[in-house]
């Protein structure tokens, strides 16, 4: 196996010296590289980060893991020990070590809602065009960055890069780090408006840092739907990059055309610079057929067929806590489990609630939304939950279960025929919503990670 790492690489990247090193660093072969000791693998290079607790208490554990070298500030017994000043910034010249000696074009994508999904599904289409690379999960932020190009093999064509971000100035280090090809800002909204004084704007500002790292005229890829369209493609166009536009706008290089669900598969037509297409996907809500034509252009900037990307898309399996099915067992019969439950803010929330309405329901089912507080939203957050009440009329939602204290301001404008239950935790909620359930119900779970939606997904699955 073509190692991952060699001790002279290392060396030459951070600058770093070896300690309780027997024999030349070029002895040294790294097959990974990982900060959780609890995830080393035999070959792995461990990361001493200091965070919550400081990475260097847990070095003998990765040596006894099988690492064969750790990243650290001060030499630890086990095992030998590249010393660095800082192992951050170490993490970030193997990043960019690592980008500089792949040839891969790179794509890196932000935006308030959709990121995840929208590098999974880009993901999905460069692994079937040739050699690949991406985060195995979220990892998109001032660790998780670095750390996926630091992963990066030597002979990557292909890479595309999640980066996210809570305040203003984090995301141009990381675009600056990763130099993309292409960006896609996937859509911006009132998420993290709490850390931003002027709140939308800012939020669009903070987002619009991503065509900092981006080459000079590369592709800019944005949401012409988006309230903030004019405002991004023209700092894009500042920075010297080349736009195009995607969503149902009139003239847009992607527009979609139509968006139904049929036996449980969205059937999507829409055109591409023009020409028409038409494709299906597992994931049932439009706002993911609008993101998949974001892919179609990112993917095309990168050099992937088009027929290729298609064929990826139709393929694609929604994800765990963003959209993925299950059927789960009722007294008489079963129910559909619509798991969105990884994160949510009032655009998510809205573009799944739509989703839901687009379904059909079987006889007896009746379509149920749970919901916990949505999180980050700034001063008028209490309101931002009562506004859901009209989303949820207009998607035909026949009962609502709420649990925290923000969705209690929804609960209470709710109309008596609408209300499941409402629970001061998520924890709370699942004995009223799991008595509740009926043959046939499409069950959609939504909220922020720290309201615990994802718990009551959990206990349905069961």
């Amino acid at each position: 196996m073509t190692p991952l790492w060699t001790g002279t690489e290392l060396l030459k990247a951070t600058g770093g010296t070896f300690a309780g090193l027997s024999g030349d660093a070029s002895a040294i072969c790294a097959t990974g590289i990982t900060f959780d000791s609890r995830q080393v693998q035999p070959g792995d290079i461990f990361l001493a980060l200091s965070g919550v607790r400081d990475g260097h208490d847990f070095v003998a554990q990765a040596f006894a893991q099988g690492a064969v070298c750790a990243i650290t500030r001060k030499p630890v017994e086990g095992g030998p020990c590249l010393m660095v000043p800082d192992v951050l910034k170490a993490l970030e010249k193997l990043g960019a070590y690592a980008r500089d000696r792949a040839p891969a074009l790179r794509g890196a994508v932000t935006g308030s809602v959709g990121k995840t999904s929208v590098t999974q599904m880009v993901m999905a289409a460069l692994s079937r065009a040739g050699r690949a690379h991406s985060a195995v999960k979220s990892f998109n932020n001032y660790i998780g960055v670095p750390l996926t190009l630091a992963r990066m093999p030597a002979d990557t064509e292909r890479a595309v890069f999640e980066i996210g971000m809570n305040h203003a100035n984090e995301i141009t280090p990381l675009s600056e780090l990763v130099e993309p090809d292409a960006v896609i800002i996937t859509t911006v909204g009132a998420v993290h408006t709490e850390n931003f004084p002027d709140g939308e704007e800012g939020v669009m500002k903070a987002k619009a840092e991503i065509f900092d790292g981006l080459k000079y005229g590369g592709l800019a890829i944005l949401n012409a739907d988006n309230p903030w369209f004019a405002e991004l493609n023209e700092r894009a166009s500042e920075m010297g990059a080349r736009v195009q536009r995607f969503g149902e706008a009139e003239g847009a290089d992607a527009r979609l055309i139509s968006h139904e669900v049929v036996d449980g598969r969205a059937q999507v037509t829409a055109t591409l610079h023009g020409r028409d297409i038409a494709f299906t996907l597992a994931h049932t809500g439009k706002h993911q057929a609008l993101n998949a034509l974001s892919v179609l252009l990112m993917c095309e900037a990168l050099k992937v067929e088009t027929a290729t990307t298609l064929a990826a898309l139709s393929a694609f399996e929604a994800l765990d806590g963003r959209g993925a099915e299950h059927q789960i067992a009722v007294a008489g019969g079963q129910v559909t489990l619509i798991d969105e439950s990884y994160n949510a803010n009032p655009i998510s929330m809205v573009a799944t609630l739509n989703a839901l309405a687009a379904r059909r329901l079987a006889t007896g089912g009746r379509r149920i939304a749970v919901m916990t507080d949505m999180l980050e939203l700034g001063p008028d957050e209490a309101e931002r939950h009562a506004a859901l009440a009209p989303a949820l009329t207009a998607a035909g939602v026949d009962q609502v279960f709420v649990a925290g204290p923000l969705m209690r301001a929804l609960w209470d404008v709710l109309p008596e025929a609408q209300r499941g239950a409402y629970a001061a935790t998520a924890a709370e909620l699942l004995e009223p919503l799991k008595s509740a359930l009926r043959p046939n119900d499409i069950v959609m779970i939504k909220g922020s990670n720290g309201s615990k939606a994802g718990l009551i997904a959990k206990s349905l699955l069961i």
